[in-house]
Protein backbone atom coordinates (compact mmCIF):
# COMPACT_ATOMS: atom_id res chain seq x y z
CA UNK A 1 0.00 0.00 0.00
CA UNK A 2 1.47 3.40 -0.77
CA UNK A 3 2.11 5.72 1.81
CA UNK A 4 -0.15 8.62 1.87
CA UNK A 5 1.10 12.55 0.33
CA UNK A 6 2.38 14.42 3.51
CA UNK A 7 0.99 17.85 3.74
CA UNK A 8 1.53 20.86 6.00
CA UNK A 9 0.05 24.26 6.12
CA UNK A 10 1.72 27.07 7.85
CA UNK A 11 0.41 30.51 8.77
CA UNK A 12 1.03 32.31 11.89
CA UNK A 13 -1.75 31.91 14.36
CA UNK A 14 -2.70 28.72 12.82
CA UNK A 15 -6.27 29.70 13.39
CA UNK A 16 -7.64 30.83 9.51
CA UNK A 17 -5.57 29.95 6.81
CA UNK A 18 -3.96 26.98 7.15
CA UNK A 19 -6.55 25.05 8.65
CA UNK A 20 -9.10 25.62 6.22
CA UNK A 21 -6.05 24.40 3.96
CA UNK A 22 -6.07 21.56 6.05
CA UNK A 23 -9.55 20.79 5.80
CA UNK A 24 -9.57 20.87 2.26
CA UNK A 25 -6.97 18.48 2.28
CA UNK A 26 -8.84 16.13 4.29
CA UNK A 27 -11.71 16.41 2.05
CA UNK A 28 -10.49 16.38 -1.24
CA UNK A 29 -7.34 14.12 -1.12
CA UNK A 30 -8.93 11.48 1.46
CA UNK A 31 -6.80 8.31 2.46
CA UNK A 32 -4.46 9.25 0.15
CA UNK A 33 -3.22 12.19 2.18
CA UNK A 34 -1.80 13.10 5.81
CA UNK A 35 -2.92 16.94 6.12
CA UNK A 36 -1.29 18.94 9.11
CA UNK A 37 -1.68 22.65 10.18
CA UNK A 38 0.81 24.74 12.78
CA UNK A 39 1.69 28.06 13.53
CA UNK A 40 4.95 30.02 14.20
CA UNK A 41 2.68 31.87 16.87
CA UNK A 42 -0.47 30.30 17.53
CA UNK A 43 -3.46 31.51 18.84
CA UNK A 44 -4.62 29.00 20.55
CA UNK A 45 -8.66 29.06 18.73
CA UNK A 46 -9.90 28.46 15.49
CA UNK A 47 -11.16 31.60 13.67
CA UNK A 48 -14.56 31.84 14.48
CA UNK A 49 -15.67 32.94 10.92
CA UNK A 50 -13.55 30.27 9.61
CA UNK A 51 -15.83 27.63 11.33
CA UNK A 52 -18.62 29.30 10.11
CA UNK A 53 -17.47 29.35 6.37
CA UNK A 54 -16.17 25.74 6.47
CA UNK A 55 -19.54 24.23 8.39
CA UNK A 56 -21.56 26.14 5.02
CA UNK A 57 -19.25 23.12 3.18
CA UNK A 58 -20.12 20.67 5.35
CA UNK A 59 -16.98 20.56 7.21
CA UNK A 60 -16.78 20.64 10.81
CA UNK A 61 -13.69 22.76 11.68
CA UNK A 62 -14.30 22.75 15.57
CA UNK A 63 -13.04 19.70 15.66
CA UNK A 64 -9.59 21.66 15.27
CA UNK A 65 -6.93 22.76 17.26
CA UNK A 66 -4.35 26.15 16.67
CA UNK A 67 -1.19 24.39 17.65
CA UNK A 68 2.31 25.52 17.05
CA UNK A 69 4.58 23.95 14.82
CA UNK A 70 6.69 22.45 17.54
CA UNK A 71 3.35 19.92 18.33
CA UNK A 72 3.95 18.89 14.43
CA UNK A 73 4.98 15.10 13.57
CA UNK A 74 8.57 14.74 13.37
CA UNK A 75 8.98 13.43 9.63
CA UNK A 76 9.46 15.15 6.38
CA UNK A 77 6.80 16.34 4.70
CA UNK A 78 6.31 15.99 0.80
CA UNK A 79 5.12 19.58 0.87
CA UNK A 80 5.25 22.17 3.26
CA UNK A 81 2.75 25.34 1.91
CA UNK A 82 3.43 28.48 3.98
CA UNK A 83 0.93 31.46 3.86
CA UNK A 84 2.26 34.54 5.29
CA UNK A 85 4.44 34.02 8.02
CA UNK A 86 6.98 35.53 5.93
CA UNK A 87 10.64 35.52 8.34
CA UNK A 88 8.75 34.29 11.19
CA UNK A 89 8.24 29.99 9.62
CA UNK A 90 11.41 28.44 10.94
CA UNK A 91 12.83 25.42 9.53
CA UNK A 92 10.57 22.24 9.24
CA UNK A 93 11.64 19.39 7.22
CA UNK A 94 10.06 19.36 3.50
CA UNK A 95 10.74 17.76 0.13
CA UNK A 96 9.56 20.95 -1.37
CA UNK A 97 8.42 24.11 -0.12
CA UNK A 98 5.28 26.63 -1.96
CA UNK A 99 4.58 30.13 -0.37
CA UNK A 100 1.31 31.29 -1.04
CA UNK A 101 0.75 34.92 -0.86
CA UNK A 102 -2.44 34.53 0.97
CA UNK A 103 -3.39 37.63 3.00
CA UNK A 104 -4.67 37.05 6.68
CA UNK A 105 -8.64 37.08 6.39
CA UNK A 106 -9.34 37.79 10.18
CA UNK A 107 -11.69 40.81 10.55
CA UNK A 108 -12.85 40.41 6.83
CA UNK A 109 -16.30 40.94 5.50
CA UNK A 110 -18.44 37.73 5.40
CA UNK A 111 -18.22 37.35 1.23
CA UNK A 112 -14.38 37.84 1.04
CA UNK A 113 -13.99 35.57 4.00
CA UNK A 114 -15.89 32.88 1.38
CA UNK A 115 -13.94 34.03 -1.86
CA UNK A 116 -10.48 33.54 0.18
CA UNK A 117 -12.23 30.14 1.44
CA UNK A 118 -12.57 29.51 -1.88
CA UNK A 119 -9.20 30.73 -3.45
CA UNK A 120 -7.72 28.29 -0.69
CA UNK A 121 -9.93 25.21 -1.90
CA UNK A 122 -8.89 25.91 -5.59
CA UNK A 123 -5.09 25.85 -4.34
CA UNK A 124 -5.56 22.86 -2.66
CA UNK A 125 -6.88 21.28 -5.27
CA UNK A 126 -4.39 22.15 -7.87
CA UNK A 127 -1.78 20.70 -5.48
CA UNK A 128 -3.36 17.73 -4.78
CA UNK A 129 -3.91 17.20 -8.26
CA UNK A 130 -0.06 18.09 -9.14
CA UNK A 131 0.77 15.22 -6.62
CA UNK A 132 -1.53 12.59 -8.13
CA UNK A 133 -0.08 13.38 -11.80
CA UNK A 134 3.48 13.16 -10.14
CA UNK A 135 3.03 9.88 -8.42
CA UNK A 136 1.13 8.07 -11.45
CA UNK A 137 4.06 9.39 -13.88
CA UNK A 138 6.86 7.97 -11.50
CA UNK A 139 4.80 4.83 -10.68
CA UNK A 140 4.10 4.02 -14.90
CA UNK A 141 8.10 4.57 -15.15
CA UNK A 142 8.63 2.18 -12.51
CA UNK A 143 6.35 -0.11 -14.36
CA UNK A 144 7.70 0.38 -17.66
CA UNK A 145 11.26 -0.21 -16.33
Amino acid sequence: MEQPVRLLFVCVENACRSQIAEAFARLLGGDGVEASSGGSHPSGVVNPRAIEVMAELGYDLTTHRSTGLEDLPTVTFDVLVTMGCGDACPHVPAHRREDWAIPDPKGLPIAEFRALRDDIRQRVGALLTERTAVATAAADGLAGA
